[in-house]
């Protein structure tokens, strides 16, 4: 059940010491670098003076547009020599982030990765197909990693070519795999269309899905689908990739690896901390980064830390369900909505498909929300009142009236990647 009972189960009092300590090990580090060194002193901040996690609110947040800014070799605190391994960011909303790792970071992701895993319940009998992108992105590698860590057979099959994927997992038993949500959904009808049956012709029982937000009633399509359990993970490139918080087999929450990692939430406007169990922006700082430490980074991701103790008696917190993104929120009519919750309402209706897409536009000088969305076949002949339905449930998640047009299946883009859920056209030429 435990990969390191010791550090998993460790007290919360002696896990906070543990912490502390190496947080005055991480901020000696950081100031080694160029950007921490020139912030430190512009703000007259003696970093060697914080000495416990509980002045941690005293330094500054870290942001993404810092990291751009310092592009590429800013934040480095060891030579370049140093370094064996770098990661980017896709750079999908302007120039792209780099972080750079040391053979002793990358040993200590791969024991995160490691841990993560086999707390879901993977064994070194297993068979993991690896349905993730290599290469520059995080999440392919530390998977891998993690995996061979723990002994598994590892198949690097990578991202794409769907009807290969479908062979792989049968011609050597695939028993767990880690898959991107939505091209979950797309790779059920390629075995849809191939006739092969996951429950009755494969020997799958774990998933692990992430990268991208979705809702409990997408995973519970997929677990119903694939026959297995499906696993949430959270990770960001700049605090390793995967693996910072993972499910348990209780499923109630992520517990984040609080002996790598020191998680916050802040206001999102105030950047005041906010107590455990209440919404808000999560920040993170790393513990065991030799060559790149990180101090308070804005995640914009929004969460909460779950009160209480898990049944599983893993004593790291947990994070919940990733809600949405400070920077992806729709803001239409004076109502802020995350795709997130039009992607969970869709979901629990009978007769919607897997695939959905939401337009911004103005008209008249009024921004309306056009909601497209996947019909099932079966309910071609009931169209009106499947589309009354749906709207109504949709208002009253969303309180507004969204325009809601239903397509035939296939009609929308397939994307054996993350997929894109909002085309906002209110902006000149969109994007």
């Amino acid at each position: 059940m435990f990969w390191e009972k010791d550090i998993e189960t460790m007290e919360a009092h002696n896990l906070g010491l543990l912490q502390s300590k190496r947080l005055r090990n991480t901020l000696r580090l950081a100031s080694l670098s160029p950007f921490y060194s020139a912030k430190f002193k512009e703000l007259g901040i003696d970093p060697q003076k914080i000495t416990s996690v509980a002045e941690l609110s005293r330094l500054p947040l870290t942001t993404k547009e810092d990291l751009r800014e310092n592009w590429p070799y800013g934040f480095l605190a060891v030579d370049k020599e140093a370094l064996v391994r770098m990661h980017s960011s896709s750079g999908t909303t302007g120039r792209a982030t780099v972080i750079f790792h040391t053979a002793s970071d990358l040993n200590h992701w791969s024991n995160l990765l490691a841990r993560s895993m086999y707390a879901a319940g993977m064994r070194r009998s297993d068979v993991f197909q690896n349905m993730m992108t290599y290469g520059l992105f995080t999440g392919g590698l530390g998977f891998h990693y993690g995996a061979e860590r723990i002994g598994a057979l590892v198949i690097p099959s990578g991202a794409g070519n769907s009807k290969r994927q479908i062979q792989l997992m049968k011609d050597f038993s695939t028993t767990a795999i880690h898959i991107i949500p939505s091209y979950a959904l797309h790779l059920a009808n390629v075995f849809v269309e191939t006739g092969v049956e996951p429950k009755k012709d494969l020997q799958l029982r774990l998933a692990f899905i992430g990268a991208e937000p979705h809702s409990e009633a997408l995973r519970s399509k997929i677990e119903d689908f694939y026959g297995c359990k499906a696993f949430n993970s959270y990770g960001l490139s700049e605090m390793n990739g995967p693996g910072v918080a993972f499910e348990c087999p209780h499923q109630e929450g992520m517990h984040i690896w609080e002996d790598n990692f020191i998680a916050e939430i802040i206001d999102p406007q105030t950047e005041d901390n906010l107590p455990d169990g209440e919404y808000g922006e999560l920040v993170m700082t790393t513990l065991m980064r030799e060559g790149m430490p990180i101090i308070r980074y804005r995640t914009r991701d929004l969460t909460r830390i779950i009160p209480g103790p898990c049944p599983c008696g893993r004593t790291h917190r947990r994070i919940e369900r990733i809600k949405g993104r400070s920077d992806d929120m729709i803001i239409i009519k004076g109502v802020n909505i995350f795709p997130v919750q039009v992607e969970k309402k869709l979901m629990d209706i009978e007769g919607i498909g897997r695939n959905f897409l939401i337009v911004l536009k103005t008209k008249d000088h009024v921004d309306e929300m056009i909601i497209k969305a996947e019909f099932d076949s079966a309910y071609e002949n009931r169209l009106d009142s499947l589309g009354r339905i749906a709207l109504d449930e949709l208002r009253s998640e969303l309180l507004i009236t969204p325009k809601l047009e239903l397509l035939p299946p296939g009609s929308l883009p397939q994307t054996e990647g993350k997929a894109i859920r909002v085309i906002d056209e209110r902006q000149t030429g969109g994007h």
